[in-house]
């Protein structure tokens, strides 16, 4: 996997850099918690970057009963005031996505939250508008003081609380102000410190400077902010960070998380375990029909939603899914290609928002890019990767392979040896998940429902979910979804 390298600074990536320790934090339950702790440890600068963000939602569940937080505001708007009041050399950035914007105004005491941080002198708010028409700022990232950054899927926001259980009707899981309840949610991200960090950190500066938001100073080095609760999985391991980020202004189109799709389908020897919000991307799926078609190439688990979050979405990703799906089955004569939606022990829904590849436990991937068109070259992603076939990574072999196979005991309700026993005696990964799977807390095979026309003509046409921002413009006519992938042959009028 290293010759030639795998992980490529320029094209496949932005650039590799050293961290000192590194950890996947699954569901924001434990991100929120580890987040507020670290947060709390800041002395220089915060910057949080992300698509959305919500005032009125509580950081840490049990903050009541802990001594490090007592006092401490619990809901995110009152927790960063109570920051940059309480540390004098404390500057606070927050970027959030301005098409979002428009749902602050039924957010009840957010706009008061608002416009007491604009009155505060070291905490900046700002919408994020440098991106083309129809594009979204979706990156993820929260870095302190460039000695930790946090970076994957998830938001501080709303309908995202959740802990690994994802248990039927959890008290947290309700929304700010109505406390309406919503479902399961799924979702991940990666804490990293030394110069992974500092990188992050720098790539979030460019980021508001981008927006007009000016030239941010980049902090000197202080105490460690890595939460003690937090155990590392990789220790002095190298970290790739890859982007997207469509054309717009000056600023010109970057397409590394669309090649580091790529180029981690083309490696893989065994198996791709993947959890992704979509599967929508004509790219993603040509290039894994290419290996479906070899007679001993590597299988392919995919972790997905039921459905999509919200009418518009299904309607557009949902039927690319079932489009791509049916497109792969053709070539698929091995029967190593499988989407699975994960349900808990009552049976409902768990909504996969996570972003997470792992190839034959030698390279784990997790991000903000989803398995859609738009992720490839139209919005702003970050992801980070960990390559073991990386100089110096050779020994990040175990934990990811821990990682996986704790997701998937996760989503079996089952344990992580039985994982891998199953996989070890059916000498698949596929069998193993069906062996293992059934009743209650289980990963169920996904049959898409059929489109109809209407959703058939605009999911080919990618007019909805666009590789470029120049295709925003395009005829809805010009059939691009399916290109390069074997047509669904049309039914056979019955008699």
């Amino acid at each position: 996997m290293s010759d030639p390298p795998l992980l490529e600074p320029g094209r496949n990536c932005w650039r590799v850099a050293l961290a000192g320790r590194a950890s996947v934090i699954v569901d924001a339950a434990d991100y929120y918690r580890l987040a507020k702790r670290a947060m709390l440890k800041a002395r220089q600068q915060i910057i949080l970057v992300g698509w959305d963000f919500d005032s009125r939602i509580f950081l840490d569940r049990a903050a009541a009963d802990d001594a490090p937080t007592k006092g401490v505001p619990n809901e995110l708007g009152r927790f960063i005031q109570w920051l940059a009041d309480n540390r004098p050399e404390l500057c606070i950035h927050i970027l959030k996505w301005d098409v979002g914007a428009l749902k602050l105004l039924g957010r009840g005491t957010t706009l008061f939250r608002l416009a007491r941080w604009m009155w505060h002198e070291r905490i900046t708010f700002k919408l994020d508008g440098a991106h083309a028409k129809g594009a979204s700022h979706h990156q993820k990232i929260l870095v302190i003081d460039d000695a930790l950054a946090f970076c994957g899927g998830i938001d501080m926001t709303a309908d995202r609380w959740d802990t690994r259980a994802h248990r039927h009707h959890h008290p947290g899981r309700r929304r700010p102000t109505t406390r309406r309840r919503y479902g399961p949610w799924h979702d991940a991200t990666m804490a990293v410190d030394g110069d992974a960090a500092r990188a992050l950190g720098e790539l979030a500066r460019e980021r508001w400077a981008a927006t007009g938001g000016g030239e941010l100073p980049t902090p000197e080095a202080g105490q460690d902010p890595w939460p003690p609760t937090l155990k590392p999985q990789f220790k002095d391991v190298s970290i790739a960070i890859a982007r997207t980020r469509g054309e717009y202004e000056d600023l010109s189109e970057i397409r590394e998380n669309e090649r580091l799709f790529v180029d981690l389908i083309r490696s893989a020897t065994s198996f791709i375990y993947a959890e992704n919000q979509y599967f929508a991307s004509r790219v993603v799926a040509e290039a894994i029909a290419e290996r479906l078609k070899e007679p001993d190439g590597p299988e392919f688990v995919l972790v997905n939603p039921d459905t999509a979050n919200g009418w518009l979405e299904e309607e557009v990703m949902g039927a690319a899914r079932a489009e791509l799906m049916k497109s792969l089955a053709r070539v698929d004569a091995h029967g190593r290609f499988r989407v699975y939606t994960p349900v808990n022990e009552a049976g409902d829904a768990i909504y996969v928002h996570a972003k997470i590849m792992i190839v034959d436990d030698r390279v784990l991937r997790v991000g903000s890019s989803n398995m859609n068109n738009r992720s490839m070259g139209l919005d702003s992603e970050c992801d980070v990767a960990i390559d073991a076939g990386y100089p110096g990574n050779g020994g990040a072999i175990p934990a990811i392979e821990a990682i996986r196979v704790e997701l998937i005991a996760e989503h079996l309700g089952t344990e992580p040896d039985e994982v891998r026993r199953a996989q070890s005696e059916a000498g698949s990964l596929i069998r193993a998940i069906e062996r293992l799977g059934g009743t209650g807390r289980s990963l169920r095979p996904f049959t898409p429902p059929e489109p109809n026309p209407l959703e058939r003509k605009i999911a080919r046409s990618e007019t909805l979910d666009p590789e470029h921002a120049e295709e925003l413009f395009e005829p809805i006519t010009r059939r691009k979804l399916l290109r390069g992938l074997p047509k669904p042959r049309r039914a056979r009028p019955a008699g």
